[in-house]
């Protein structure tokens, strides 16, 4: 069905040759619904292009990003001036919101007027004017010393790169008149998603899918987008429609060949157009027997204002005379009616196009939400649209039959540019406070060079202190030496058992190295389960209870009989007296074995062996998994001298100079010294960089006092951190509603895993958002963008203190030799160096910018605790064969 028949009813009075007469000059704006689709169609494609990076330089609708990023949600309050600049006068208003009780907006405005020398003058010109007027508007109110925050309504296409320029003053927004419009409604109802304005000029925002605005980093949530679409068609694609009419109208413009969708259908041209029609059948003598005045050849002289009158249903007729009449026209009653149906398709046309521009936009947000049927609201403004007595009925009409699968309301906005820029103002305000604590508590974990420095600096104080015989005992680093005296060389062969006790369960190994040209390393191993009652009965069954299982794995592998080498990984603190001896110092991980503590771990073994009388075994080495990790290195890359562990726990060990080492009697050469750097800080020299979470953390700990350091770092903390700091952003609303969620009250939830999965570059907030869903947080993408924020500062804190750490062992090493620059090797292990997207790259830059003399180089460490306690054994038993030959 076209236009012109749903028109028909209008003209049952017009005789059928006037009928034909006008329709000879109207036909191309009489346009059929196929042809509305098809504008439809066009546009939709415009909105693609002006959205991607690669299309938006040369598009002509722009769809620029406004960074308004939600509607109000009822908890804005404040109070607020609102400017609002869009032509030859502006308004300030002030704008008091209450969200308590029932939502409340008051609202005093003062309208101002911009002087014609001012409005073609300067830029600067017309700011000062401005700031002259709110001036003089605050001090009337007394409200000069409060510095309210201000919206900014600026109604011309401005491209934003953020919420708010500032022009001087407490600027929070700078506002488009459409996107006010769009807030202004969206207080009253939170289903608005769309702005529109048909008046003057006319315009389009609607809330986009921010994963399809290439030209805003993020993927997730949504921004409202300003279409700015009086441009389309300036790119020629609108010439099939466009009349003569259209193209006198831009020919006579201030912008040729811009605007010219606006000049269709906008309140500006529209009288203009009729005009412009009447002067050519005038000419033609199809009007007026031919008369044309001056006032008909006169641009201006037939006003929008004069369509709408004309419009009338009772009195149209009688204004169309009294009108023409002006015009000195000399109008017969027929030529009324004519002028009538000229001004009623004019206006029909512009109700049609924009109806199938806003179609566009309605089928767009429909596909983005993946629903059948959209049902969301249009807040509308604009003189054209409120004041002509048939444009909207017709529009809505329209569009009813161009997009039936959608279910609009339309909500008129009350002083939209106004009160929506002062909307705009709240929410921000809102957001930018809520963003300065965020950012005020999370700059407690951001560290300066010259901290990081500081913390080197106290990291090697505390090693000296650890070497030193008179201060060893009150050492918070304990610097033990682990009896290990040189690193793999490469001629170690044979075949090697090794035990690695470290948990609930344990793992018994077979290593066979094989020196040559072609060194290998071959392992078998088997997991054995400790039982509870094991863990926490006495000394003798735990040790019984090893021994049984190192029997059936060498039943397993068939080589019970020969006296086999073995290593002991034995991953509790433990003194070393030497190689093969360590004393533990105290049960973690829950063991609670009675008779263990004080005794040396590998006599244990030793007489749990002899008890058993079935196999016998050379207990060579009590091995320490982090020296375990070194060596292992060390046998891939000779220049490895540190190990490194950053997983669950975190320790490190060096090769030092004997003569530095005061515990161990000797200074020829070089021992392995198990730093147990977790403790550094309990001492209390950390103080100062730990944050009231770190306390947190480590009283709520089971050890609390101790390992500080290791708690600022491993994995088994760092989600505690990030989950104290959640709930404290919760509580002040910054995070779910403000709602703690039970599981976020349970201790452990954030495990190493999430933090990883949580930081990585791959993962699209989307997946972010799965992940907190599965630690029963239930989270909107505001929540997750915080979340991994969190997650970033925190592992961000602990790789460069970790890097700190690392930075006074090589610098140490260095200058122990006397080198200007030194080559090393770190052997590491760990689960959050190994699985964390970012922290390897935090930590090893780290310790670039901290040690520049030192060219560091780090090794993945391959079964540590298993393969490295084999080749200390396999070293020991070397050393030992060269020692009594």
């Amino acid at each position: 069905m076209i236009a012109a028949q749903l028109l028909a009813y209008y003209f049952t009075e017009l005789k059928d040759d006037q009928v034909k007469k006008i329709d000879k000059y109207l036909y191309a704006m009489r346009l059929s619904d196929e042809t509305l689709i098809d504008i439809m169609t066009r546009f939709r494609k415009e909105m693609k292009n002006g959205l991607s990076r690669d299309f938006n330089p040369t598009a002509i609708v722009k769809m620029l990003p406004t960074f308004v990023r939600s509607i109000p949600d009822g908890s804005e309050k404040g109070d607020f001036i609102a400017l609002d600049l869009g032509g030859s006068s502006f308004r300030i208003l002030r704008v008091q919101v209450n969200h308590e009780k029932n939502q409340n907006v008051h609202m005093e405005s003062e309208v101002y007027d911009t002087p014609e020398n001012i409005v073609h003058g300067s830029g600067s010109q017309l700011f000062d004017h401005v700031a002259e007027c709110l001036g003089d508007f605050m001090e009337k109110r007394k409200i000069k010393d409060k510095k309210l925050p201000v919206g900014f309504t600026f109604s011309f296409p401005c491209q934003q790169s953020k919420i708010d320029e500032d022009y001087d003053a407490n600027i929070v927004a700078v506002v488009n008149d459409t996107v006010g419009t769009m807030m202004t409604c969206g207080y009253d109802d939170q289903q608005c998603e769309v702005g529109l304005i048909i008046g003057t000029g006319t315009n389009a925002c609607y809330m986009e899918e921010l994963r399809h605005i290439d030209l805003v980093e993020g993927d997730e949530g949504r921004m409202c987008i300003n279409t700015e679409w009086g441009a389309f068609g300036d790119d020629g694609s609108l010439e099939d429609i466009r009349t003569e009419f259209d193209r006198e109208i831009d020919r006579g413009s201030l912008n040729p060949g811009k605007q010219l969708f606006e000049k269709m259908v906008s309140g500006m041209y529209l009288g203009e157009l009729v005009r412009l029609i009447l002067v050519k059948m005038a000419k033609e003598g199809l009007l007026f027997e031919g008369r044309i005045t001056p006032e008909l050849l006169t641009r201006g002289k037939f006003n929008t204002s004069d369509v709408s009158a004309i419009e009338k249903n009772k009195e149209g007729l009688h204004n169309a005379k009294e009108i023409l009449t002006r015009l000195g026209v000399e109008p017969s009653d027929d030529d009324c009616v004519s002028v009538q149906h000229v001004c009623t398709i004019v206006s029909f046309r512009s109700a049609n196009l924009v109806a199938a521009t806003l179609g566009a936009i309605l089928n767009r947000l429909r596909d983005n939400k993946g629903t059948p049927r959209l049902r969301t609201t249009v807040g509308v403004d604009g003189s054209l649209y409120k004041t002509h007595p048939q444009y909207s009925r017709r529009f809505h009409k329209t569009l009813r039959r161009l997009v039936p699968d959608s279910d609009v309301r339309f909500l008129l906005s009350e002083s939209g540019s106004g009160k929506g820029a002062a909307m705009v103002t709240a929410v921000a305000y809102r957001l930018a406070e809520q963003h300065r604590q965020i950012e005020e508590t999370l700059a407690h974990f951001h560290l300066t060079k010259d901290m990081l420095l500081e913390v080197k600096k106290r990291m090697r104080a505390e090693m000296e202190l650890g070497l030193r015989k008179q201060t060893h005992n009150n050492a918070a680093v304990k610097m033990l030496p682990s009896f290990v005296r040189r690193t793999p060389d490469g001629t170690e062969n044979g075949d090697f058992l090794a035990l690695d006790l470290g948990g609930t369960n344990f793992r018994v190994l077979l290593v066979k190295i094989r020196s040559g040209k072609k060194r290998t390393v071959e392992m078998h191993n088997k997991i054995y389960a400790i039982p509870i009652e094991i863990m926490q009965g006495t000394g003798e069954e735990l040790f019984d209870h090893i021994v049984s299982c190192i029997s059936d794995f060498l039943d397993y592998m068939g080589i019970k009989g020969p006296r086999m080498p073995l290593g002991f990984t034995f991953s509790f603190p433990c003194k070393q007296t030497s190689l093969d001896a360590g004393i533990l110092i105290t049960w973690t991980k829950g063991f609670k074995a009675t008779d263990c503590v004080g005794h040396d771990v590998a006599t244990l073994l030793r007489d749990a062996i002899k008890r058993r009388e079935e196999f016998d075994l050379d207990v060579v080495a009590v091995v320490n998994d982090t020296v375990g990790t070194m060596m292992t290195c060390a046998y891939e890359e000779p220049t490895c001298e540190v190990g490194l562990i950053v997983g669950t726990g975190s320790n490190a060990c060096y090769m030092e100079e004997m003569k530095n080492v005061e515990m161990v009697e000797g200074d020829q050469g070089q021992m392995c010294i198990n730093m147990e750097w977790g403790a550094f800080g309990d001492n209390g020299c950390l103080d100062d960089i730990r944050t009231h979470y770190d306390r947190l953390v480590d009283e709520y700990s089971l050890n609390a006092g101790k390992q500080r350091y290791e708690k600022m770092i491993s994995g088994m903390y760092l989600g505690e951190i990030v989950r104290n700091i959640l709930i404290d952003f919760t509580k002040k609303g910054f995070l779910f509603r403000g709602q703690i969620s039970e599981p976020l009250k349970t201790r452990g939830i954030f495990e190493t895993k999430f933090l990883s999965q949580i930081e990585s570059d791959r993962l699209a907030l989307l997946q972010v958002r799965a992940i907190l869903q599965q630690l029963g947080l239930n989270s909107t993408c505001d929540d997750s963008i915080l979340v991994k924020t969190v997650c970033g500062v925190v592992s961000r804190r602990a790789a460069q203190l970790c890097g700190a750490g690392m930075a006074a062992v090589v610098d140490k090493i260095r200058e122990n030799r006397g080198l200007d620059r030194l080559n090393v090797t770190v052997g590491v292990d760990g689960t959050l160096y190994k699985l964390h997207p970012h922290f390897s790259r935090i930590m090893h830059q780290t310790v670039k910018e901290l040690s520049p003399k030192c060219n560091v180089s780090f090794l993945l460490s391959e079964d540590g605790s298993g393969k490295g306690a084999a080749l200390i054994t396999a070293v020991g038993v070397r050393l030992r064969t060269e020692a009594s030959s």
